[in-house]
């Protein structure tokens, strides 16, 4: 059993984002990764297993290694515990999202929740490839139209949860693939604010800003897609 008391991780979510929901694959394009990455570190982040130094460096100080019931995230919090020397939140967003077959662990969880499908199909008629049709909406319905209320409204989102996510999604230029471009752009002002922590309380901001920090700078880090 999880601590927690939602239906979704963020990771999940992000990857419900990205993954055409009849085709089971990723939008092209998609920069899904870090946002996996930066994903699993808010989890740990909003769960008090970690904090981010407020310092230049942002680094990672581990609060507890006690698991939470999730295996992406628990091998992403043992990585930490276990780790000779502190590393920077850019550093762990690299690392997360390297994780041997992420992208499929993350799906194959969607799948166990019996949100997805997992299924094979045939590039060129040749290469066999992983796919993950969503076969229940409702979870997707529900993130997008709290992503929709955060964005598109001035009230104030109703947990840190749906304003990481924002931020998440925004600094890896995901969430075109959920609105349009032109809404989203007469929105930037509102998205700026919930990017940058400014709708909600100081810890979270901080906490926010140095997720978007090491989202951003993970940019410049190449980063290996698991197939």
């Amino acid at each position: 059993m999880t601590e927690l008391d939602h239906l979704l991780y963020l990771h999940e979510e992000i990857m419900l984002l990205v993954l055409r929901d009849e085709q089971g694959t990723i939008e092209f394009g998609a920069w899904y990764n870090q946002a996996l990455g930066a994903a699993v570190l808010s989890e740990l982040l909003i769960a008090d297993r970690i904090t981010i130094d407020e310092g230049k460096k942002h680094l990672v100080n581990l609060l507890s290694d006690r698991p939470m019931g999730d295996p992406v995230i628990d091998e992403c919090l043992e990585k930490i515990a276990t780790a000779k020397r502190r590393a920077s939140a850019t550093n762990w967003v690299s690392r997360f999202g390297n994780l041997k077959q992420l992208k499929h662990r993350v799906a194959q969880g969607l799948c166990q929740k019996n949100i997805l499908r997992a299924d094979e199909d045939k590039v060129l008629l040749l290469f066999k490839r992983r796919i993950y049709p969503e076969i229940n909406p409702a979870p997707e319905r529900q993130l997008i139209e709290r992503l929709h209320q955060a964005i598109f409204t001035e009230e104030e989102p109703d947990d840190v949860r749906t304003v990481v996510l924002v931020s998440l999604a925004n600094a890896c230029d995901l969430l075109k693939y959920t609105f349009d471009k032109k809404q989203l752009k007469g929105r930037a002002k509102r998205i700026e604010q919930l990017s940058n922590g400014d709708v909600i309380g100081s810890a979270a901001k901080e906490a926010i800003q140095a997720l978007q920090a090491a989202v951003i700078a993970a940019a410049t880090v190449p980063v290996m897609v698991s197939h």
